[in-house]
């Protein structure tokens, strides 16, 4: 735990700076669903792979209009210039790699059969307690694990059992806010 600026206890990291402590205390953790806005979610954890989550919490606003607002449809038919375009915007990241993965990924997303959301939820696993202190959080799970493993066989890509575990804490498919954290359980 660390205790902010206001006085309240909050989970090790939500404190360090301001944009770290409204994520945390308005978003991080809270329910997400909708295929669109889970698959920013997706696209942001991968992009943040390798790099501090607080600059892709800087950059999201860049990212969200270079993206079309993550709208699936919009990004699967993004071009090869397209691409060009998003490798020259200085306002995100620009690795090649993430950004071919994010265009790919629309595309499958596209054309699952379920919709991304409802996939994705399906390997969260039963509410439990929340984590005693920041040793008991864990880097990945079981259900990560499968679901990195299912979505990689259905052609995603950047989608290992770490960042698919990251996304599940980002988008609430398990409460890691650690035991006497100042935001409730189910959110604010």
């Amino acid at each position: 735990m660390v205790v902010g600026a206001d006085g309240r206890a909050r989970c090790f990291w939500g404190a360090s700076a301001a944009d770290y402590m409204a994520y945390h205390d308005t978003e991080w953790g809270r329910p997400v669903r909708g295929d669109d806005a889970l698959f920013e979610r997706m696209c942001l954890e991968a992009f943040q792979s390798g790099l501090s989550w607080i600059t892709i919490l800087r950059k999201r606003p860049a990212f969200r209009r270079a993206f079309a607002g993550f709208a699936i449809e919009a990004v699967a038919a993004f071009t090869a210039e397209d691409a060009e375009r998003l490798m020259g915007d200085t306002g995100i990241v620009r690795n090649r790699m993430k950004v071919d993965a994010a265009l790919h990924n629309a595309k499958v997303a596209a054309n699952l059969s379920t919709g991304l959301s409802d996939l994705l939820w399906s390997y969260a696993p039963p509410p439990g307690p929340r984590p005693p202190t920041r040793a008991h959080v864990p880097a990945l799970t079981p259900e990560s694990t499968a679901m990195a493993k299912d979505l990689k066989k259905r052609g995603f890509k950047f989608v290992g059992p770490t960042t698919a575990y990251a996304l599940m804490q980002a988008t609430g498919m398990v409460d890691d806010h650690v035991t006497g954290c100042c935001v409730p359980p189910g959110g604010p």
